[in-house]
C-alpha cells in the first residue's frame, strides 16, 4: 500500500542564485567572465582529461567550439549550470549544474560535475555539492539525485561519499559518444538530509581541514555513536 503524502506542495524552481562558502562560491556561469578560466582549467595542459571521458560532450581541442558549447550550457534552464569559484583567487575553477528538474514531483539531480584539477581533492569540490543540495532541499525537493555511468568508478565513488545511497543500475539507460551507458542512481531524500548535512558541515569546519589534509573523513561524521 502506497503511503500517503500530507500537505505536499510542489517544490520551487531553482535559482541561480549566488551560494558562498567558506572555501569557494557558486554564481550563475556567465561564459564573457568565465570563459577563459574554464578553458584553462578544464582543457589546458594542466587539465584532468579524463573527466570528458563519461561526459557527454567533450574534450575540447578547439576554443571556437569549446565557447559555443560554454554558451548555451549558460543559457539552459535545465541543466542549470552553475560556475565554482575560488575565494582565494577569483579563479573560475568548475562547473555544475541542477538538472532533470521536476518541481511537480519534488525531485532534481546534481550533474554535469567537471571540476578542474586544481579543485580536485580540496575541501571546494564538496562544499559545492553540498550548496546545491542545501539550497536543494530549502526548495522543497523531496529528493536530490546523482546518476552516473555505472562504467565511471570514480563518479560512485563520489556519490557515496556525499551521503548518496545507490539505488541500482538502468541497463542500456542511453547512447553517449556511440557507446552504450547502464546508469547508475544514487538519491537523497529530504528526511535523510539533516544528519548528511550536518556531516557536510562538520567536514567542511576549518578545524578538520588541516594543512596536511582532512582530520576526519566525510563518512566518519556521519557515523552514529
Amino acid at each position: 500500500m502506497s503511503t500517503e503524502v500530507v500537505d505536499w506542495h510542489t517544490a520551487n524552481p531553482p535559482a541561480r542564485d549566488t551560494l558562498t562558502g567558506r572555501y569557494m562560491r557558486l554564481e550563475k556561469l556567465e561564459p564573457a567572465r568565465h570563459s577563459e578560466d574554464l578553458w584553462e582549467v578544464l582543457q589546458g595542459p594542466d587539465a584532468d582529461h579524463s573527466l570528458w571521458d563519461y561526459l557527454p560532450y567533450g574534450p575540447f581541442t578547439d576554443r571556437e567550439k569549446f565557447d559555443i558549447w560554454l554558451d548555451g550550457y549558460a543559457t539552459s534552464a535545465d541543466p542549470l549550470g552553475f560556475c565554482v569559484i575560488d575565494l582565494a583567487t577569483g579563479q573560475a575553477q568548475g562547473i555544475l549544474s541542477l538538472m532533470s528538474i521536476v518541481a511537480q514531483h519534488g525531485r532534481i539531480e546534481i550533474g554535469h560535475v567537471a571540476f578542474g584539477a586544481v579543485m580536485q581533492r580540496t575541501p571546494k569540490g564538496t562544499e559545492a555539492i553540498y550548496l546545491l543540495a542545501k539550497m536543494a532541499f530549502a526548495q522543497g525537493y523531496r529528493r536530490v539525485e546523482w546518476k552516473c555511468n555505472d562504467a565511471n568508478e570514480r563518479s560512485k565513488r563520489a556519490a557515496v561519499r556525499f551521503g548518496f545511497s545507490p539505488e541500482g543500475v538502468f541497463r542500456q539507460h542511453m547512447v553517449v559518444k556511440g557507446h552504450n551507458r547502464d546508469t547508475a542512481w544514487f538519491s537523497i531524500l529530504d528526511s535523510e538530509w539533516p544528519a548528511i548535512a550536518l556531516a557536510f558541515e562538520a567536514w567542511l569546519d576549518p578545524k578538520n581541514q588541516a594543512a596536511n589534509g582532512q582530520v576526519k573523513s566525510l563518512e566518519q561524521f556521519r557515523i552514529k555513536h
